[in-house]
């Protein structure tokens, strides 16, 4: 997906789009900003796939729904579509989320947001596991590969229950982990460092993590800050520069 279209009706919806407008690095980006009494001409022009893989509407979720509703074909022919509230809180997979690939553009979205992304389809819902994973720099996508795969023979966890990968938000960039995301067609949850240093629940803490980049821990609170009411299963595990947690929700 590289051609995302942002649309937004009001001032703080404005200032959203231009974060995601800057954070969406390797994707073309359009930000619309229309009147209300605009909104439904512009979707009528940019409802279309062949224009826009995805977009993302920055207003309340009925809105949405009214203004495409119109416009609908199939799962195989709409665009993906995400809502994200005027808060940034939450960035909601409200149309094509598994084919066209909104649940993936709702987490990436999330991701640049520091927001919760919301999957309701069954493929993405009935998964209720979550690996949180830190390393060293430029750590290779094998390294990451080998730590995933040994952590889940010790949770005797296949793959297909798990529904993403996590880490914190001085990783993002790490190309290893990326390419490890890729390679699993898992997708990959950013966790903010300031998230992290609020979140008061148990994990394993570290002098020297704490020392290195100012948080005491990594995989573990990002296995279960990003999942809901999670608990650990396999708590961490150092592997060749790679450290890797395993949450589950229960």
């Amino acid at each position: 997906m590289s051609r995302i279209a942002v649309v937004a009706i009001n001032g703080n919806g404005w200032k959203i789009a231009r974060a995601l407008k800057c954070g969406f690095e390797q994707k073309k980006v359009s930000c619309f900003n229309p009147s209300t009494g605009e909104l439904k001409d512009l979707v009528a022009k940019i409802f279309d796939k062949d224009k826009f893989d995805g977009i993302i509407f920055i207003m309340a979720l009925g809105i949405v729904t009214r203004m495409i509703a119109p416009h609908l074909k199939d799962k195989y022919r709409d665009p993906a579509v995400v809502v994200v509230d005027d808060f940034a809180r939450y960035a909601i997979s409200a149309l094509s989320g598994h084919e066209g690939g909104a649940n993936n553009l709702s987490i990436e979205t999330a991701n640049i947001l520091d927001a919760e992304p919301v999957i309701t389809t069954a493929t993405e819902a009935l998964k209720d596991t979550v690996i949180g994973i830190g390393c060293r720099k430029e750590i290779s996508k094998e390294a990451v590969l080998s730590g995933i795969r040994q952590a889940l023979k010790r949770a005797r966890c296949p793959l297909k229950r798990v529904r993403c990968l996590a880490t914190i938000d001085l990783k993002a960039g790490e190309e290893g982990l990326l390419e490890a995301s890729q390679s699993l067609e898992v997708p990959l949850r950013i966790i903010s460092s300031k998230r992290i240093s609020h979140y008061r629940g148990a994990y394993t803490k570290s002098e020297f993590v704490l020392k290195k980049i100012g948080i005491e821990g990594v995989c573990e609170p990002c296995a279960l800050l990003a999942g809901k009411r999670a608990k650990l299963i396999v708590p961490k595990m150092k592997l060749n520069g790679v450290t890797v947690a395993i949450a589950r929700e229960i």
